[in-house]
């Protein structure tokens, strides 16, 4: 299913210059949704001559300069386009009739002007079912106010770098992530966290920062590339991906365990590492994390927020 529609958006013809026609492919068969994050020309990407002239008297061809007002109306125009016309392109390929749902999120590659940091902006998210997309008559509708219709976010800004929030972040579509269960619930019968198995006490971790207000999916513990789960942090700017590792261990846990974890956020381009143990860590751990946004709780801070989140009077007894 990735693969025919990357082929369908990979044969879209657009100007080779400015419209970089980059973008990634997830697909959900639970919900038969396909998501898609794709990249968006910059402003730039509008010429700001508005026409070019020939003046006799000077030999000379002079040009007339866009008002800015006429480049915004443009700017958000082509992002409108781009996002109807990829999910009409994604519907009227599917022959097979495999997507009930399609989410396109439009995203901005460009600098920071205040700080020259690179930054990726998404401008519009929308999700569309396929039945009621399809009845649409794409060429007779305004772009912009036919997407606000189908529920999508807009930025009113998009040429200032507006950002809107996702309907579906990509990376929370991942073939890794498994239902949790619940193992919150079973403490009251088993209250010694180290009587859980390594598999329960993930599920609990994964649980707790679910009742911390992060959306915390489990990823299958045999192929998840050093990741026991991973949380979303939805608030804008502060938020993003944190990764998090859960080790019920006796003995205390070193330095290399705090490195395994630094390399697998840098490889999963996450904001932050969570470590979470039954025991405590060595002084390296410490000093390897202190200038890195990675988190260390040990078995006292596991208790502590499973008192104060989840109600639970746990124990952590060897």
């Amino acid at each position: 299913m990735v693969a025919y529609n990357e082929m369908v958006l990979a044969r879209s013809e657009y100007p080779t210059e400015g419209f970089p026609q980059k973008f990634r492919i997830a697909y959900s068969p639970d919900s038969s949704e396909l998501i898609v994050e794709y990249d968006l020309p910059e402003v730039q990407a509008i010429p700001k001559e508005a026409e070019y002239r020939y003046v006799k008297t000077k030999d000379a061809i002079e040009s007339k300069a866009r008002k800015p007002v006429e480049i915004k109306q443009l700017y958000q125009d082509i992002v409108a386009s781009i996002t109807l016309r990829t999910l009409h392109e994604l519907f009227e390929a599917d022959q097979a009739d495999a997507l009930a749902l399609a989410t396109f999120n439009g995203m901005v590659d460009t600098h920071d002007p205040a700080s020259g940091r690179e930054v990726r902006v998404p401008v519009v998210s929308v999700r569309a079912p396929k039945m009621e997309f399809l009845g649409l008559r794409l060429e007779k509708v305004d772009n912009v106010a036919c997407l606000r219709n189908l529920g999508a976010q807009v930025s009113n800004r998009p040429d200032e770098l507006q950002a809107v929030k996702p309907i579906v972040e990509f990376d929370m579509v991942d073939k890794r992530f498994i239902e949790q269960g619940d193992a919150l619930s079973g403490l009251e019968t088993r209250p010694n966290l180290m009587d859980l198995t390594p598999a329960d006490f993930e599920v609990l971790v994964s649980n707790l920062f679910s009742k911390m207000g992060l959306d915390t999916k489990l990823t299958r513990s045999s192929r998840d590339g050093g990741v026991d789960a991973v949380a979303f942090d939805t608030r804008p700017v502060l938020g993003g991906k944190v990764v998090i590792q859960a080790k019920r261990y006796r003995d205390t846990v070193g330095v290399s365990a705090v490195r395994d974890l630094y390399g697998t956020m840098l490889n999963e381009g996450a904001n932050k590492g969570i470590l979470v143990c039954t025991s405590g860590y060595g002084p390296d751990a410490y000093n390897f994390s202190k200038d890195k946004p990675i988190e260390l709780i040990d078995g006292g801070g596991l208790l502590y927020l499973l008192r104060e989140h989840a109600g639970t009077a746990a124990r952590i007894a060897v």
